[in-house]
């Protein structure tokens, strides 16, 4: 009888695990971990060195003539029903003497409807120039072309719009592009593919990333940080990989503005019928005079702060169907007593869970990484933040900075929690600074807590851990059991929401074949269980630990 009792157990077991082949096919869920470790050996013909595209690449250069529009992009509103439609007109200058261009020169209007022709819709927007200049000897100042920004208002969702855009006075109108909006917010609508890739850079690396990326046909591109790397270049154009070795003489640290443009026009073809939105990274500091930062990246594209609730454009959310997207700033104030702090508790809640069930944070600088390069970098934003990103269940987190990829387990302040999000790091994108190999786990690669606070925001937050397996350490002496898949190689990655529950997350590596993962897994919520309001935070805390 127990014998067979036990064949049935059994059987039953083989149907569960074949149930659940058909319905996966195959791939794991994040119900199934936490998993252990896995760590891909170095491949040692990998190429982790990338080089850059030269300003003679016809991928870079000016294809327009007089106030005709380039650089032309498209990115999301708050929600479904507008987004905004950015490009540059003119030429940008650089050099010791330079008179920026009049935005008020040129009309920022966009045509567009659901039809070629005729398009039946005009909307206006606002133009501008920035300038980054130094005021030291033998350095050239640049001006850029005059940006515009025009939000197209009372759209469809999961629409195709094409559209013009320019100032058809003079007459200066760009070709017809379209662009696809996103599914209204509900619970059972989503974005097919949702592309995420982060420092990018400008190489022939890149070039592969952004190959592989399209062939994957995504509705939407999130860009986790450090975008073009311009400031790895000198104001004459020359590139340097030392910062040390080639300011010598400056107190301040150059950029080579036109390799944002080399950028734009390099990214056109995607991202004028494919959304893009953006997230602040450390390259995009470019200090000059006054002190004044991030000038470029503020005024080149269009963010949905306002709409949003937020005076910033390093802080904002935006919806994709029943998916919350916030965007956080890793180079900007967060502490409890700073806006962004104080705009992120508003928005969280906002958050209807029954209209959006998933919430996604992204940012720059990753709070769990196990590679040497920007190791607890990013602690005291972590110490600020995660309890609060937690208590509301924030089930996926994106992050640049480190190059390579890694994806954790479920995790909460460091220790393994089935209610914590999947913090996926992806700053494996393709630029021309070295890939990050060596981990903090390897015998002799531990930094000291001295090297890592943050440059750029100060402060000492990363102290030795007080409990588990690293008590007493600033470092593991293993892959943590937080870290689930890491591996050095270029490449992108897909997120496909199927429902409220599972999302299909997918990491394509550059040397694989179009259609090859490298690394898959189903992300699955347990809103029953992990949906935790900061009223019942120590209620539901108490429960959850006594499961």
């Amino acid at each position: 009888m127990a014998l067979h009792l036990g064949k049935i157990v059994v059987g039953v077991f083989i149907m569960r695990i074949l149930d659940l082949f058909q319905v996966y096919g195959g791939i794991p869920t994040t119900l199934e971990g936490p998993f252990k470790p896995v760590t891909v050996p170095l491949d040692e013909s990998f190429r982790g060195n990338a080089i850059d595209l030269p300003d003679s690449d016809p991928r870079v250069q000016r294809k327009v003539s007089g106030f005709e529009p380039e650089q032309i992009s498209v990115s999301l509103s708050y929600n479904y029903d507008s987004v905004w439609i950015s490009w540059i007109t003119g030429e940008f200058q650089i050099g010791k003497s330079i008179k920026p261009l009049n935005p008020q020169s040129i009309a920022s209007i966009v045509h567009y409807g659901k039809l070629r022709f005729p398009m039946i819709h005009k909307a206006t927007g606002e133009s501008l120039i920035y300038s980054q200049l130094y005021p030291f000897e033998g350095l050239r100042n640049y001006t850029s072309g005059i940006i515009h920004h025009v939000r197209l208002a009372a759209l469809e969702p999961n629409t195709i719009y094409y559209y013009r855009c320019g100032d058809p006075s003079i007459p200066a109108m760009s070709e017809i592009y379209y662009f696809k909006t996103m599914p209204i917010s509900t619970p059972k609508s989503y974005p097919s593919r949702i592309a995420v890739v982060g420092d990018l850079g400008l190489t022939y690396n890149s070039s592969s990333t952004i190959e592989h990326l399209t062939s994957n046909r995504p509705d939407l591109v999130l860009m986790v940080g450090d975008v073009c790397y311009a400031n790895l270049y000198l104001t004459n154009g020359t590139s340097s990989d030392c910062y040390s070795c080639s300011f010598p003489d400056t107190p301040i640290h150059e950029t080579y503005q036109p390799r944002w443009d080399y950028w734009g026009r390099f990214m056109q073809p995607l991202i004028s019928k494919v959304p893009i939105m953006m997230v602040q990274g450390n390259h995009e500091i470019e200090e000059q005079a006054q002190n004044r930062t991030f000038a470029s990246y503020t005024s080149r594209f269009a963010f949905p702060s306002k709409e949003s609730g937020s005076s910033s454009a390093f802080y904002y959310s935006f919806n994709t169907g029943g998916i919350h997207f916030i965007v956080l700033g890793g180079y900007v104030a967060y502490n409890k007593s700073d806006d962004q702090y104080k705009w992120l508790q508003k928005d969280l809640a906002k958050v209807n869970r029954e209209v959006t069930p998933w919430l996604i944070a992204t940012w720059h600088p990753p709070w769990y990484t196990t590679y040497r390069a920007h190791y607890r970098e990013a602690e005291c934003m972590k110490v600020a933040m995660e309890d609060l990103l937690y208590q509301y269940g924030v089930d996926i987190v994106f992050n640049g900075h480190v190059h390579a990829y890694e994806r954790s387990n479920r995790v909460y302040n460091y220790t393994l929690d089935p209610c914590g999000p999947v913090h996926i790091a992806i700053g494996d994108g393709g630029n021309r600074e070295k890939m990050a190999i060596t981990h903090t786990d390897d015998p002799g690669n531990c930094p000291e807590p001295s090297a890592t606070p943050d440059q750029f925001m100060g402060g000492f937050c990363a102290y030795n851990f007080t409990s588990g397996s690293a008590a007493g350490k600033f470092c593991w002496d293993r892959q943590p059991e937080y870290s689930a898949y890491r591996e050095t190689s270029f490449g992108h990655g897909i997120l496909e929401v199927k429902n409220e529950t599972h999302a299909l997350w997918t990491w394509h590596r550059n040397q694989d074949m179009y259609n090859k993962a490298g690394d898959q897994i189903y992300i699955v919520r347990q809103p029953e269980r992990c949906l935790v309001r900061p009223k019942d935070f120590i209620t539901s805390l108490g429960v959850l630990w006594e499961q």
